[in-house]
């Protein structure tokens, strides 16, 4: 097992420019990025081409006044352009920080002014008017540039056209010399559920030594050229890690993807070996797959026979005992059945698959597994670089692995996750109190999770320490638990438990948009919307009679007793899910006030 010092050693003397001098010299020849015009059309740009524009970019941004540890806030989608800017800032000397698309003004100028921001870099007309329109709210903003130069773009003050032309590049090498393991690499603001943004330090050291450590874990022999859809927001640590650290260091290949809904298409063009993924977007590929198997049910009903014969055979190839006859019997079912469906959404190549950021039910986990998609799941935050325990192959299901290599992983008395490593974050921007209160002098990261250990070492999260429901008898309980088990009902996308200080546990379900549609065409119920289909009453008699069993795992005090089905789907980057899809409770129970009282009355 690697420990903290040996990755400390690997990493000393170096950052991630010096890293990315080494990818250029090995793979300067390697596609690092692709990506799709706006006809269609496929582009590419190899490693040694970032190098030539980010060094470019660099040169102008330190003609603009760019200085080291300036920092410079970046807004776009998912595009080639950000992987040059970001690395032009950090060749520069300066800082990036990316932001989340839905940042409104204010957040805007929240964010710009917490980070003293000086310089930004914007995807379009839309997105600069949310700083041009406020340029006077941010005294340390001096600079504005805007990617796409199209539309009302006369607030900007310079084009990303203009900052990648330059007769004298910054020297790469030189960049790389002058950066310590201790210079911040970017600041990740929290996407949060409560409160305003914080925003997380991590600085060479954090990034380095957490790729190391995912590397080992991966045990893979070499990743370079490693095909990676990059569709997540790039403000979101796990993104960024995967699909611009790694890429930086290691060399894999990059394809941009502009939308999260374009995803399922671009799986099936690119075939990705390596793929992170929120649980909404798993969740979404087995309804995708449950959906279109709706339209034959003797097919539908022999996939579900193959995957109930299949799921205890691929338990024992996890663990290397299952017999040459059961092998046997999985090849074949494999071969009629689960290769079929994998090619179908374009997830038929995956060597790595990890889902994160939120609990994934523990049946959804297994269905992948148990269909060939090696998924995984993988715990960490932002203050953690990403990852803090993760199982790339021997997966326990309901669990988040084991502690990845180097670091240390323990409970407090009160169940809390500590953490301890190198990938642990330097602080708070700006926040020394709320750093003390997470960080220890002996340098303990406090996760705010509750945790359960298992006698071999793998982690369980129980629950937000801070989301745990207290039932109006005092009962504690986790709300996560039971909206996985909510979301086992076919019907049922999306869930929230509610019964913090009342008498019983109730809950809002929102329909699946991909499987109501097919099962009220199977049992004969005309609508017009899923908001109507949501108040029908063999809908709701549907899901009230699947309670029961869903709830069968739960004591009496736990069970949620009655629901109310929802129609409108709940989107990420909204006052209700987090870019990432995590539950914003508050603004949930704002939004629905009505309706849970109604549940109580």
């Amino acid at each position: 097992m690697t420990t903290s010092s040996e990755i400390d050693q690997r990493i000393q003397g170096s950052n991630v420019l010096a890293r990315f001098v080494q990818t250029v010299a090995e793979h300067g020849e390697r596609v690092a990025l692709r990506w799709k015009d706006a006809a269609d059309v496929w582009h590419e740009m190899t490693y040694q081409q970032l190098a030539d524009a980010a060094r470019a970019m660099a040169a102008n941004l330190t003609s603009r006044g760019i200085q080291k540890g300036d920092r410079v806030v970046l807004m776009m989608s998912n595009r080639p352009e950000f992987h040059v800017c970001d690395l032009g800032v950090l060749i520069a000397g300066g800082t990036p920080i990316s932001i989340y698309n839905s940042s409104a003004s204010d957040q805007v100028q929240y964010l710009v002014n917490d980070a003293g921001a000086t310089f930004a870099i914007v995807e379009d007309a839309a997105f600069l008017q949310r700083f041009a329109g406020n340029r006077d709210g941010m005294p340390t903003l001096s600079g504005l540039a805007v990617v796409d130069a199209g539309g009302d773009v006369a607030g900007a003050d310079t084009t990303y056209a203009e900052l990648i032309e330059s007769d004298a590049p910054a020297d790469l090498e030189a960049a790389a010399a002058n950066t310590g393991l201790e210079d911040l690499v970017t600041l990740i603001y929290t996407s949060g559920t409560t409160g305003p943004s914080k925003g997380v330090m991590l600085d060479h050291a954090n990034v380095c030594w957490t790729a190391e450590s995912l590397y080992d874990a991966m045990g893979v022999e070499d990743v370079a050229g490693m095909r990676i859809v990059s569709y997540l927001p790039m403000a979101h640590i796990a993104e960024r890690m995967v699909s611009y650290y790694m890429a930086l260091l290691f060399g894999t290949e990059i394809t941009c993807c502009p939308d999260p809904a374009l995803f399922p298409a671009y799986a099936q063009e690119v075939r990705p070996e390596m793929m992170f993924g929120v649980p909404r977007v798993w969740e979404k590929i087995a309804a995708g797959v449950d959906s279109a198997l709706a339209a034959d049910p003797e097919k539908k009903k022999a996939v579900a026979e193959a995957v109930e014969a299949a799921a205890p055979i691929a338990e024992k190839m996890t663990w290397g005992t299952a017999t040459d006859e059961e092998k046997e019997t999985y090849a074949f079912l494999d071969a009629v059945a689960f290769s079929t469906i994998r090619e179908l959404v374009g997830v038929d190549q995956l060597k790595i698959a990890v889902t994160g950021a939120a609990p994934l039910a523990p049946p959804v986990l297994s269905w992948f597994r148990t269909i060939g998609v090696p998924l995984s799941e993988i715990y960490g935050l932002s203050e953690t670089s990403g990852p803090m325990t993760w199982d790339a192959y021997e997966v326990k299901s309901g669990f988040v692995g084991r502690a990845i290599p180097g670091i240390e992983v323990k409970l407090d008395e009160d169940g809390e996750v500590l953490c301890r490593g190198g990938n642990v974050f330097r602080g708070y921007l700006n926040q020394p109190e709320l750093t003390a209160e997470v960080l220890d002098a002996d340098g303990w990261f406090r996760s705010g999770d509750i945790g359960e250990f298992d006698d071999d070492g793998y982690l369980k999260i129980v629950d937000r320490k801070k989301e745990l429901i207290i039932t109006a008898g005092g009962k504690n309980l986790s709300p996560s638990n039971l909206e996985n088990a909510l979301k086992q009902i076919p019907l049922v996308g999306q869930a929230i438990a509610i019964g913090d200080q009342r008498p019983f546990v109730s809950a809002l379900v929102v329909l699946d948009p991909d499987f109501a549609p097919q099962w009220a065409q199977s049992n004969g119920v005309d609508y017009s919307s899923l908001e109507e289909l949501a108040t029908n009453p063999e809908v709701v008699a549907e899901i009230e009679s699947a309670l029961p069993e869903a709830m069968v795992a739960f004591s009496n005090a736990e069970k949620v007793k009655k629901v109310r089905v929802l129609g409108e789907e709940w989107l990420p980057d909204t006052d209700l899910l987090t870019p990432t899809s995590k539950l914003k409770r508050r603004g949930i129970h704002e939004r629905y006030r009505t309706e849970i009282e109604e549940l109580y009355q």
